[in-house]
């Protein structure tokens, strides 16, 4: 696991290019992350490092999580994430994290939980066809049909698709391109779909799978670039071909007058 930054959804804008195209992003307030524990291989077995973020009240926290930010004499935080590191000597107890871990990142890995949609049937949760809505067929046009078998084995395997909860599950969108982010505000631009809702609570991380993506700025760069070297091209062949049509012009002039 890399080291990552809890942020909180915002909504969704777009961003213009210089050429005019308007691609659309979704806003990430991030908050800066204290570092609370330094986990080593001799505590735990692996090296590790303890991150609260977001503020929280002292009177809604615990007896022992009193005692623990006490201890560390810390200001109450309301989250703490534990991420595995590779160096455990770069980090320190007390020092902050915040949106320059993403500086040099073009694309990122995104957690939350998906939007909720309550209590679903199986056509809208899994796509079923239904039955006829024909004469016939009474009260059951969107009901599942069978689940079960015959005496034996006499009962519905776990896993069968059913009605139930649709959505409000923890989701994780990989390779997500960073278009901009503003240090001074604290904020991310990131174009994709980002899982959850307005103000929900989003884990950022440094995108785990190596991948050889152009980005939609560098795509834009390229494209202008073309454009730039054709057009170019274009006016060296217009002026090419006046010289060489002028010429022939002259030496008809001449042959008339003799």
């Amino acid at each position: 696991m890399t080291i990552g930054l809890i942020a909180k959804k915002i909504g969704m804008t777009r961003e213009f290019m210089d050429s005019g195209i308007s691609i659309p992003v979704t806003v990430l307030s991030i908050e800066k992350g204290r570092i609370l524990n330094v986990i080593t291989k001799d505590k735990r077995g692996y090296d590790a490092i303890q991150v609260g973020f977001g503020k929280i009240k002292n009177s809604k926290l615990t007896k022992q999580m009193k005692g623990f930010f006490a201890k560390k004499s810390t200001e109450p935080r309301k989250f703490l994430k534990e991420f595995r590191v590779a160096n455990i000597s770069e980090y320190k107890e007390g020092n902050e994290i915040g949106i320059e871990l993403f500086k040099d990142q073009k694309f990122v890995d995104v957690t939350s939980n998906t939007i909720g949609k309550g209590f679903a049937g199986v056509m809208k949760r899994h796509n079923f066809s239904g039955l006829r809505a024909s004469h016939g067929v009474s009260v059951s046009h969107r009901a599942a049909g069978s689940t079960g078998q015959n005496q034996d084995p006499g009962k519905v395997f776990k896993g069968k698709k059913m009605a139930g909860q649709m959505g409000n599950k923890l989701r994780t969108i990989q390779n997500l391109e960073i278009i901009k982010s503003d240090q001074e505000n604290n904020l991310i631009y990131i174009k994709g779909s980002v899982p959850g809702s307005k103000n929900s609570i989003v884990l950022i991380r440094k995108n785990s799978k190596k991948i050889d993506k152009t980005t939609t700025i560098g795509k834009q760069l390229l494209t202008e670039t073309q454009f730039s070297k054709s057009t170019v091209d274009k006016n060296i062949k217009s002026k090419t071909q006046v010289k060489k049509e002028t010429p022939e012009k002259k030496v008809e002039i001449k042959e008339v007058k003799k």
